[in-house]
């Protein structure tokens, strides 16, 4: 122990008590509502508070962070039913306003999503009706919103006239796929959505686990009809979806990852790291082409520098993944806290955080101009860069 930074004064085991300061901690603060003019304000004053206030604060500056860095790729991946429960346009607003450049989700996300970009509704439930009763009126039920099976019955009508477009021997992966619907949702309606912002701003979406969804089952019935009327089925080949996910991350220079919940698309967006390091170890290495062509080290060691996740689960429970970003280092998907890696993790429901860090970032890029310029300019290069990839 440093006994010359220990103040005078009162003593414990003979050793002279801290105060804090001389540690450099970082003392909390009461919250004075009065001083909080607007979300921004409200959300650095929680910074300096505790628990769950003090995540969410620190979750808006990490994020500012992230997307002010002018040399960073920003990954949205998002898990649970957040198009049904009206958290789309908030995707949209990332997407517009230069905040993400690819997004990862689940395909029921991506499906419901599709629904209301068409225009159809979803219902809150009426706890007088029993499930067994939804069932029969056609109420898909959704914790407490309701999907229409005609909702579904009109997206198959629409899937089916996509598809029955595409040539029989495209090879089709979820981000082509998503690209096609983005196409149809610009030419043909007139609302937001969004696959529609993805398909403006060139960002690729991609849903690993697409058959686990009502678009993928409709790929399916699309294949079963060709089939049964002797055409020739499309093909779909997820390997697609990782190798283009790779080579573009493989041109970053530093990366970060917003996420909503885990499971699938949070740890798919996270592994590219370790695929990288085996493709260079388990692969070029072993067949000699570090000889031929020597490898560069920045193009197969690739971790996230920062991350910004809100989910209510913990770890245990399976949400996550059972993988915090802690943990995440041990594997190589992130960069340690004491080389400059910049985390934030929100134990909270996402449709009360995500909307509340949503807004307070916003506000807090249209005070600083020269921020704004700098997402809106990296925005630009990385449409750009997006030409050859989309």
């Amino acid at each position: 122990m440093n006994h010359s930074l220990e103040p005078e004064g009162k003593s414990r085991g003979g050793s002279r008590l801290h105060d804090g300061f001389c540690d450099s901690l970082e003392p909390v603060l009461p919250l004075d509502l009065s001083k909080c003019k607007d979300i921004d304000m409200l959300t650095k004053a929680m910074s300096s508070t505790a628990f769950g206030g003090r995540a969410l604060g620190e979750a808006v500056d990490v994020f500012y962070a992230m997307v002010t860095d002018p040399d960073c790729f920003v990954v949205l991946t998002v898990s649970g039913a957040m198009t049904v429960a009206k958290m789309g346009l908030v995707i949209c607003d990332m997407m517009e306003r230069g905040l993400v450049h690819a997004m990862v989700s689940t395909g029921a996300l991506m499906a419901h999503g599709f629904v209301e970009a068409t225009g159809k509704l979803h219902f809150k439930y009426n706890k007088n009706m029993n499930d067994k009763e939804l069932y029969y009126a056609g109420y898909d039920r959704v914790y407490d919103t309701l999907e229409l099976e005609k909702n579904l019955d009109d997206t198959e009508e629409i899937m089916d006239a996509i598809l029955g477009s595409v040539d029989p021997g495209t090879v089709l992966s979820s981000w082509k796929l998503n690209k096609l619907l983005g196409d149809y949702l610009s030419k043909h309606t007139k609302g937001r959505g969004i696959l529609k912002s993805a398909y403006k701003q060139r960002i690729p979406v991609y849903v690993p686990a697409f058959t686990d969804s009502e678009l993928g089952l409709d790929f399916g019935l699309f294949n079963r009809k060709k089939s049964m009327n002797g055409g020739s089925p499309l093909t779909f080949n997820a390997m697609h979806d990782l190798d283009h996910f790779t080579e573009i991350v493989q041109k970053q220079s530093r990366l970060g990852i917003f996420t909503i919940g885990g499971g699938v698309p949070r740890n798919w967006a996270q592994e590219v790291g370790p695929y990288l390091d085996l493709i260079r170890y388990r692969v070029l290495e072993k067949s000699n082409r570090k000889a031929r062509h020597p490898i560069k080290d920045e193009d197969y060691f690739k971790r996230y520098s920062y991350g910004v996740r809100i989910c209510p689960e913990p770890v245990q429970w399976g949400g996550l993944s059972g993988c915090t970003y802690s943990e995440g280092v041990s594997w190589g998907k992130f960069v340690p806290q004491s080389e400059g890696g910049k985390w934030a993790e929100v134990p909270i429901d996402a449709t009360i955080g995500w909307p509340i860090v949503m807004k307070a970032l916003l506000e807090r890029l249209d005070k600083n101009k020269h921020d704004l310029k700098v997402v809106q300019e990296k925005s630009e290069r990385m449409q750009k860069m997006m030409q050859g990839h989309y």
